[in-house]
């Protein structure tokens, strides 16, 4: 194979990563593992807290810049593990281990295609690569914090589980605290007004209201109530304040802002959003990475999930080996071969953007 070395340096770099604890906000030592690895391949790489980056050889600052994203945190183990989840044992051509398929797997395989072409002269585009941090819990401390630290970036690619599948958009996240106010009063009584019932206004509004748009590639934008609460403790007092949560999952035919602002036109209550940090991703059909994957036989789809994607401000895709289904499930692996598929589709990507034979 043309570019079996990489492939056996990054499996045995995925080894060394499982056999790691790298829970969010705890990589320190996995951070320590990419710089020694960048370093002992010729790389002089830069680390701002836990995030570790590279720019190639000849980069130049009058080119437009490719970034290569991955990350090298986790979830911490599902209670259901039956093997040891810091152990990199290969079985049946699967290595499994926390972390193997989200998204050690993505992560090696970017390495791979940056260091293929670390020393290539004359490149359209500069290849810059990114391992960041937190991203399991959409961290301050992540990708967005070395942001400013990288050159600016013309489009991206995201290294996540899609079975080397184009996610050519991905859905946003708003998180919403809504309260509903009444007048406290005793229940054998007829006084006071229930906040309670007034939240249920609200909240059969957001089950059953349907934005408009619908994108072609997410579907509809979809509101879930998942927490509902009083601050009562008696069972005989009308509950004068009522919150309740609502998960919304944006897509690309709306800023968050724009359906925020349609919700508190239609709700009552006061609506106030966690964050505007995760926002929908949407790349174009006729983008030349898109096209470069469509030449290479890849399916496109829209992604429910979020990940970095959502914070890096410039076009990007989201694409890698392995398999979304496998994320943060009990004796997580990775199949070898698929090692093997993400990097030969990341430096084929590369070398069709960046016109190399």
């Amino acid at each position: 194979m043309w570019n079996q070395q990489r492939y056996e340096d990054a499996v045995k770099l995925l080894k060394e990563l499982i056999a790691t604890p790298s829970f969010s906000r705890e990589e320190d030592a996995t951070a320590a593992i990419l710089v020694r690895f960048l370093e002992e391949h010729g790389v002089k790489p830069e680390r701002h807290l836990n995030n570790v980056w590279a720019l190639n050889k000849h980069f130049s600052p009058g080119k437009p810049s490719i970034l290569l994203n991955s990350h090298h945190d986790t979830v911490k183990p599902n209670p259901q593990y039956t093997r040891d989840p810091f152990a990199p044992v290969v079985e049946d051509g699967k290595l499994f281990g926390l972390g193997s398929n989200d998204a050690g797997g993505c992560l090696v395989s970017l390495i791979a295609a940056f260091l293929h072409f670390y020393d290539a002269e004359n490149l359209p585009y500069n290849i810059v690569f990114a391992a960041s941090a937190e991203e399991e819990i959409s961290g301050v401390n992540g990708i967005e914090s070395i942001l400013a630290k990288l050159p600016p970036v013309d489009f991206a690619i995201v290294g996540e589980p899609t079975k080397t599948d184009l996610a050519v958009a991905e859905k946003g996240l708003m998180v919403l605290d809504c309260v509903a106010h009444g007048k406290a009063g005793h229940a054998a009584r007829e006084e006071g007004e229930n906040a309670l019932y007034k939240a249920m206004d609200d909240i059969n509004w957001f089950r059953t209201y349907r934005f408009p748009k619908v994108s072609d590639t997410l579907g509809p934008v979809k509101m879930s109530v998942t927490v509902i609460q009083t601050s009562n403790k008696a069972h005989n007092v009308v509950p004068a304040e009522c919150s309740f949560v609502v998960d919304v999952r944006a897509t690309d035919q709306y800023s968050l802002e724009e359906m925020l602002e349609i919700i508190r036109a239609n709700v009552k209550c006061d609506v106030t959003p966690r964050s505007m940090r995760m926002r929908p991703s949407f790349i174009p059909k006729e983008h030349a990475l898109v096209q470069a994957g469509l030449g290479l036989g890849k399916q496109l789809y829209g992604s429910p999930t979020t990940s970095d994607q959502a914070l890096i401000p410039a076009t990007s895709v989201k694409v890698g080996p392995g398999d979304s289904a496998r994320s943060h499930t009990a004796d997580e692996f990775i199949y070898l071969d698929e090692i093997r598929q993400g990097i030969d589709t990341y430096i084929r990507l590369l070398s069709v953007v960046n016109g190399v034979n």
